[in-house]
């Protein structure tokens, strides 16, 4: 295979993401990837031959005006850890990558710079109005009131003052 760089991996990983139900747009994937990367968006000339090189390898497709993981990305992406963090998974993803032997001719995928322009101006201006940081947000976890029986009888837990007797 050619050369792999770190964007190939990233754009793999993001179009799994974007693209888990339908085709993903570019707007999808270039969110996607800012998600994976911690914000960080590639620039656009990278991004336009990552996109032809993913093409001609067989690992992206265009498909209903969007763009999805080929059936060879799709297997090679299920043997990804679930507990793994990002930076695991696209170094893993990489080595794949380079191990990785196109068999046949395969359609490039053309992407303009035009075309990214504009999905990374929606991305940002979608970021300045809060709604991709509703997605990058953890969610809060529920505090609980049970306190357990062994905790209060070793004193690590007090009861507060509704549950005390006079």
């Amino acid at each position: 295979m050619y050369p792999v760089y770190d964007v190939d991996a990233a754009l793999l990983l993001s179009l799994t993401v974007a693209a888990k139900r339908r085709p993903a747009a570019l707007d999808e994937i270039i969110t996607a990837l800012a998600m994976a990367q911690h914000g960080e968006i590639p620039a656009k000339s990278i991004l336009v031959d990552a996109f032809a090189h993913m093409g001609v390898c067989g690992l992206i497709t265009e498909a209903e005006g969007g763009y999805t993981l080929s059936a060879t990305a799709q297997a090679m992406m299920a043997g990804q850890r679930a507990k793994d963090d990002s930076a695991t998974r696209l170094a893993h993803l990489k080595q794949q990558l380079a191990n990785f032997d196109p068999k046949g001719k395969h359609p490039s995928i053309q992407v303009t710079q035009e075309q990214l322009l504009a999905a990374i101006q929606s991305y940002k201006a979608a970021e300045h109005s809060h709604q991709v940081k509703n997605m990058l947000t953890d969610r809060p976890k529920a505090k609980s009131s049970w306190i357990p029986t062994k905790d209060l009888v070793q004193g690590k837990q007090h009861l507060s003052s509704k549950r005390r007797k006079p």
